[in-house]
């Protein structure tokens, strides 16, 4: 499994953490298990290989950060998308930015443009070309504001 699956495998649980009561802990031990993936690997080709123990660390790292630092997250999406209301903000499309500016701010050993760039190749697959366009805009305007502050 390559870095970008185990991204995108953070961004699905990170969603999925939007509308369940279980925590960030519970939910990684349902679903990083072999038999979690083997059931979703029919709906889902990114769900065929089961993560190392690298690669669950890292999933672990980025679903449980995203998870304690969601509000200050939220607060830096709702700062850019200027003119939208956070709650207009598609949940899919929220937890793609919410892992890449995770990763930005708080995971040095992951280079600022392969975050982006990766979350925004991420939102090709689940998002319309418009929204695409908002979460690279977004993105974009975080990075030069925050990073060069």
């Amino acid at each position: 499994m390559v870095r970008n699956t185990a991204r995108e495998i953070a961004m699905h649980l990170s969603y999925e953490l939007s509308f369940t009561d279980k925590s960030a802990d519970a939910l990684l031990d349902r679903r990083l298990t072999a038999e979690s993936f083997a059931a979703l690997a029919e709906e889902d080709a990114i769900y065929q290989e089961v993560p190392n123990a690298k690669q669950a660390d890292y999933i672990r790292r980025l679903v449980r950060g995203v998870d304690e630092h969601g509000a200050e997250l939220d607060g830096y999406i709702e700062k850019y998308a200027k003119g939208w209301k956070f709650s207009r903000i598609p949940l899919v499309a929220s937890a793609i930015m919410r892992v890449a500016m995770y990763e930005v701010m708080y995971m040095p050993d992951v280079p600022d443009a392969a975050a982006i760039n990766e979350a925004v190749e991420i939102a090709k697959k689940y998002e319309t070309p418009e929204t695409v366009k908002f979460i690279n805009g977004i993105l974009g305007s975080f990075s030069r504001q925050e990073l060069s502050e």
